[in-house]
């Protein structure tokens, strides 16, 4: 993949790691900072919460970063270039977008460094830059291809109907989603999420989010659990009730469950966390009514509890499935301790998947790989831009 850089430019861009390590925020604060300024329409794409978060700048840092350290070895990029696609596909970025997000890029590393920023330092970067837009253009468009084509499938936004509006808990209320067209939805993977397309009365600007899709495949509608906080989720709450209209994309996303294995599927979750794994726990039970699933659920308390019923009518339904429910309002006796993770795992073949508070991921993860699990066999999600490192 870098058959066009040259040996020195390959020297050039492994060199500007430390320097990355040192000013990768700065330079990504300045390149969206210049990007919005000149491409005001852009705010209709970039979540508007995690750009004054920096989340955005720091994942783009790390980006680049692993991009300069990787850079005899793109390869072993793919796998997160595979997320962070999907997520572009899902929010609708397109070729067209790539140069002039790389415009901006080389000139913000240029306006950052200064004198540091030699012309052939930035003729590297430049020529390292079209090389990871192609494999992501590339990547995207068999994405794309592949939401359209599937049976059901689309491109771009897709109106539905608000069939029913449900109150989960006190902060997440669950929205089952219709087409408007009356045609048939696409079948998708247990764990996928949509992107929302949503407003605010304070700005001209579409607000995009991403949520989970929350039931099992196969239903003849969407449900997304969302709970109430950001821009997005206020809308949902407030100005969307039963009837109304709303706009996705088609179902995307990494983070999913290999439906025909037999491995036992371990389910790790804290707050909000629990969507994606709620459908992969009834997605797994409807395509193998025996498989061992066992699911763990971590939450403040039975007020802020989504979906405990139907947990508990899973394992009446299924002698194989286990389930586990954590308060930790409840004090230290409620958390999950490296202990308690130690006594779910065990010599038969495990598949891990956590999801929650990044907080919550690290911990768990940590604690699995104490406890001897292999590392392709523990997969995770977090709500927040993609922070390879």
């Amino acid at each position: 993949m870098t058959n066009s850089l040259t040996t020195n430019q390959v020297e050039l861009i492994k060199a500007s790691v430390p320097v990355l390590a040192e000013h990768g925020t700065s330079i990504t604060k300045c390149f969206y900072s210049n990007l919005f300024k000149a491409h005001p329409e852009l705010l209709n794409m970039f979540n508007q919460s995690n750009q004054k978060q920096s989340k955005q700048q720091q994942a783009l840092a790390n980006t680049l970063y692993a991009a300069a350290a990787n850079i005899e070895n793109l390869e072993s990029l793919l796998p997160i270039v595979r997320q962070i696609a999907q997520k572009h596909r899902s929010l609708q970025v397109k070729p067209e977008h790539y140069p002039i997000v790389g415009h901006y890029l080389i000139h913000a590393i240029k306006e950052t460094l200064g004198d540091a920023a030699t012309d052939e330092l930035l003729q590297a970067w430049e020529a390292a830059y079209g090389i990871i837009a192609d494999i992501f253009i590339l990547v995207e468009k068999e994405m794309y291809l592949e939401a359209q084509s599937e049976k059901g499938g689309w491109d771009g936004y897709r109106r539905f109907v608000v069939k029913k509006k449900q109150k989960e808990s006190d902060l997440v209320t669950s929205f089952y989603l219709v087409p408007e067209d009356g045609q048939k939805l696409p079948n998708f993977l247990p764990g996928q999420y949509v992107t929302v397309k949503g407003y605010n009365k304070k700005d001209e600007y579409t607000h995009l989010r991403q949520y989970s899709l929350s039931d099992m495949p196969g239903k003849d509608y969407f449900r997304l659990s969302i709970k109430r906080e950001g821009t997005v989720s206020e809308y949902m709450h407030h100005q969307v009730e039963e009837g109304a209209f709303v706009e996705l994309t088609a179902p995307a996303g990494e983070f999913t469950i290999d439906l025909n294995s037999n491995n036992e599927l371990v389910l790790l979750s804290a707050g909000i966390g629990v969507t994606p794994l709620m459908s992969m726990a009834k997605g797994a039970l409807q395509a193998q009514p025996e498989r061992a699933v066992q699911f763990t659920h971590a939450t403040r308390n039975e007020s802020t509890h989504v979906f405990r019923e139907e947990v508990e009518q899973l394992c009446l339904d299924h002698s194989s499935f286990q389930y586990d429910f954590r308060y930790t309002e409840r004090g230290e006796e409620a958390v999950l301790t490296s202990h308690c993770i130690k006594r779910i795992v065990h010599d038969k073949p495990q598949q891990f998947y956590i999801c929650g508070p990044v907080s919550f991921v690290n911990e768990m993860e940590e604690y699995l790989h104490q406890a001897g699990v292999p590392r392709e066999c523990i997969h995770f999600e977090v709500f927040t831009p993609l922070i390879p490192v």
